[in-house]
């Protein structure tokens, strides 16, 4: 193969090897957001039903950005739930019931290996998370 056919196929297969956002209603989507539910119920009281701003899978790894509610949409009392009870979240500081995770598919589930609840940065934006999270953090990995 020459090496213009051989650019030519890497610019064809580069938007395929791009993170999909799964869509409602799919089992991809039902999986993640199953994954981070005993997290959020544990966190901030049950039950809890998820608002997706972001939801990115490529392979075996994956990025939410969600804002947990209660069912129907009701707002979650962030100073009456156990993460502020416990004493382990400042409200004061906090961005509410925010949720962002990093997942990683073991077998045929999804663990969230890293998350934030209530977070005020861009934690997951981090250099370290990029070789394995790079595929689902392009704006923050592309050129590392």
């Amino acid at each position: 193969m020459t090496k213009a056919l051989a650019l030519l196929a890497l610019l064809v297969a580069g938007p395929a090897l791009a993170w999909e956002e799964p869509a409602r209603g799919t089992d991809l989507r039902a999986d993640l957001m199953d994954a981070i539910r005993p997290m959020a119920e544990w966190n901030l009281g049950a039950p809890v039903e998820f608002v997706v701003h972001q939801l990115r899978a490529q392979g075996d790894v994956a990025f939410a950005s969600v804002i947990a509610q209660r069912p129907g949409g009701g707002t979650i009392d962030i100073l009456s739930t156990p993460i502020v009870q416990r004493g382990e979240l400042d409200p004061e500081i906090a961005d509410g019931a925010t949720i962002q995770a990093l997942y990683q598919r073991s077998g045929r589930m999804w663990v969230p290996v890293h998350f934030a609840i209530g977070a005020t940065d861009v934690w997951y934006s981090w250099d370290a998370f990029c070789p394995v999270w790079g595929p689902v953090l392009t704006e923050f990995c592309d050129n590392k």
